[in-house]
This record gives C-alpha cells, structure tokens and sequence, in this order.
C-alpha cells in the first residue's frame, strides 16, 4: 500500500502492465529516441509515479524535476522537454499565460492567433478546409514557432491526466501546433487506463481508446468498469469496499461515459460528483467549472445545485486581472475591497453570462459570491493534483453558498 487514496494495494503487475502501454503508444505514434521527461507533480502521486518515473526509467530516459510552478516556464526553456506529465488546471494556467502575452504583441499577433483558433475548432470537429491551408502555411512559419520554442522546441507531446481537460484547452494547443493528448485513469488502475493517440485519431473531447492490455466496457447505469492487469488487487484492511469496488474482475471505477464509434472513452462525469436538483436533472459541475475558469476574469470556480432548484458559484477572480481592473478603475488592489464594490462583481457578473450564454437552462448559474482566497494545496482545498476538494471548500463556504439561494 502507498500513499494512494483509501489505501490502493498497488502491484508490480499493474505499473508495469501502464509502463507497457504508454511505452506502445510513445513508440508506434512518435518513435522512441533519447527522450527528456520534466516532473511537475508530486512523485506520490499515482499518475506522476508511474507516468513520470516509472515510464521513462523503463524507457531509460531522462528526468528533470520542475522548482515549483513560479519557475515552470524557464525550467521547461532550460530543459527543453520532449515529453510532459501534467494535469489540466496547469494547462489552463499556461494557456492563459500565452494569452496575454500575444494580446500585448498588437494587432498582428492578435490577428494570427484568432486564425489560429479559428482553424484548430475547424479541424478538432472534423470540418477542416482547403481555404485554410494557406494562413495553416503562414501560422507555421510565423507564431507556431514562438509558442513551441516556450516549450523548449522539441516536444512531442503533453499527456493530460489526472482530471477532466476542457476541451478548448486541448484545442487551444494543438492549434498553436503542440500535440496534446488526454489521458484517463484511477490509482485502483495503476493509475493509467486510457490515453488519446495519433494512430486512432486524437478527438479533445475523449480520452482515447483503452491502453494495450486493458478492457472497457459500460454498465447500464452507464458507468465505466475496467478489467486487466492493471486492476488493483484491492483496498488495505478493508474487504467490504474492495468487494463493492470489484465484481466478476471487472473495476467500477465510479465514472459515467461511454464508448464513441472509434472506442474511444467518452467521460461525461463522476458519479459521486454529479449534481441532482430538485427536479431530479443531472447536471456535470466539471463541465459548467470549466467553461468558467476558462474566463479571463476567473481563476478557480465550484458550483452547487444539489437538490436545488438552480445553480449557484463560488467564484475565486484572477489576480491579474483584478490588478488591471484596480488600475483601470482607479481603485486600491485590496481583494476584499474589490470584492465589495458592484462595479468589481458586475464585471464578474459580465464573465458569468457570457458561459450562461453557451450552457442549458438546468446548466446556468444564477447566482455567484466570491471565495476569501484561491483554492490551494496548502489550504487543503485542492488536491495534489490541483482538482478541487469539494466537501473541504463546503465546509469552509457552506453558509456563504446557502444564502445564495435567499437572496
């Protein structure tokens, strides 16, 4: 047993069972050459022990371990990686990071990124044309270079994992020519289950097909289960769960989705996760959560509506965007001042119903209020991982969120 969650009995099988996989698909869809792999994430947990050690041992590549995300992007120019093991919440903070950047290089650069975008939502639906490929000629000899030389110029792929991506992230750097693929997995799974590839064509709002050695099917309930090597023997000391969590050899690993006409995963959301309201609708907060953070005016998000009649959010702003708003409007940069002023919570208020625009009358969310800080590791309302501890963050905001709803 490690230091996994509720006690995993991880085996030798199972990592080498993932080892083998990932090793497959590295080597049929992008060769195996002398491969330099940086670490961001906690080496205790699952998806960086195997993905970020175990894999480029076994590949005899080497490793190089990030200061901390503050000096991420001089360690990924000085390192020049050629492979990246990371989880969503850092690819949207570097996405917006590029963001900004080209908004302040003018009007061209602005110009090209907007193509840029245009053509990568094009190509992701399937709709692709030949009226694009000359501005697809120009974007590669102009702002593709840029942005891949802040990765170090040589990667050959970012793997997601660890949480769900939002699919306009994943299209956001494959359209500034970096190849991103979404993994999907559990630590009962050894951690890695499935993965995006080249070969069976990468679709941003999958997970790709099973990795060799692994079974999937769905249940009727429409949950995902699991079967092969890389199954988890069972929970430590505890026989009851392991039982629930087993059956027949297959893994119920607690997520909903289905299997698209190419076999690829389809996650639609966590079981446990899921908001019921009051009229008995399902609704995925990881989907409403990530339309929101994706805002220029939004860091973190979480939203409530259990047995509800309606969504509501808990809204952490962007920093630097709350500096330049101060700026703007003349204002001191205290947060909770800021907080307080209905200029401030109208400009959040505007961000809040432009994804209201593009989400179901059961999706939206009608009210908001604001967290007193982000949610961080250090303030146990994020995980390793840097997804969000739901039951921690109610406990701290459960009032603030409740009367949202007397309002």
């Amino acid at each position: 047993t490690g230091g996994a969650p509720r006690g995993v009995v991880q085996h030798h099988g199972a990592i080498l069972c993932n080892v083998d996989g990932a090793a497959h698909i590295l080597a049929n869809d992008f060769g195996w050459d002398e491969e330099v792999f940086l670490s961001f994430l906690p080496l205790s947990h699952a998806y960086e022990h195997t993905g970020g050690q175990y894999l480029p041992i076994g590949m005899g590549a080497q490793i190089f371990y990030a200061e901390g995300l503050e000096k991420l992007a001089s360690n990924i120019e000085e390192v020049r990686p050629t492979l990246m093991v990371v989880v969503p919440r850092l690819f949207e903070v570097l996405r917006t990071r590029i963001m900004k950047q080209v908004e302040k290089q003018g009007r061209v650069a602005n110009y090209l990124m907007g193509r840029a975008l245009a053509i990568g939502e094009r190509q992701a639906q399937g709709r692709g044309r030949l009226l694009d490929r000359p501005m697809d000629f120009l974007l590669e000899k102009s702002l593709r270079p840029k942005i891949r030389l802040r990765f170090g110029g040589r990667i050959k792929a970012m793997v997601s994992g660890g949480a769900p991506l939002n699919p306009d992230v994943g299209v956001f750097f494959e359209a500034m020519g970096l190849t991103m693929l979404q993994g999907y997995g559990q630590t009962e799974a050894g951690p890695v289950i499935s993965c995006n590839r080249p070969a069976a064509g990468i679709k941003m709002d999958t997970v790709g097909p099973p990795m060799k050695g692994v079974e999937v099917r769905i249940a009727e309930d429409g949950e995902i289960l699991v079967r092969g090597e890389l199954v988890m023997h069972g929970y430590w000391h505890n026989p009851a769960e392991t039982a629930r969590a087993i059956q027949d050899g297959w893994l119920h690993t607690g997520d909903i989705g289905h299997l698209d006409a190419n076999g690829r995963i389809v996650i639609t959301d966590r079981k446990k996760d899921m908001i019921v309201n009051d009229k008995g609708d399902n609704v995925s907060p990881q989907k409403v959560e990530g339309m929101l953070t994706l805002q220029p005016e939004i860091a973190q998000a979480m939203v409530s509506g259990d047995k509800r009649p309606y969504l509501v959010g808990l809204i952490v702003p962007d920093a630097e965007w709350a500096v330049e708003w101060a700026r703007e409007q003349d204002e001191k940069f205290d947060v909770a001042t800021l907080q307080g002023l209905p200029a401030f919570r109208n400009a959040i208020r505007d961000a809040v119903d432009r994804v209201n625009r593009d989400l179901s009358v059961i999706e939206k969310v009608r009210q908001f209020t604001f967290a007193d800080e982000a949610f961080s590791i250090e303030n146990g309302e994020m995980t390793p991982s840097l997804k969000i501890r739901r039951h921690k963050i109610r406990e701290r905001y459960g009032a603030r969120i409740d009367a949202l709803y007397k309002a």
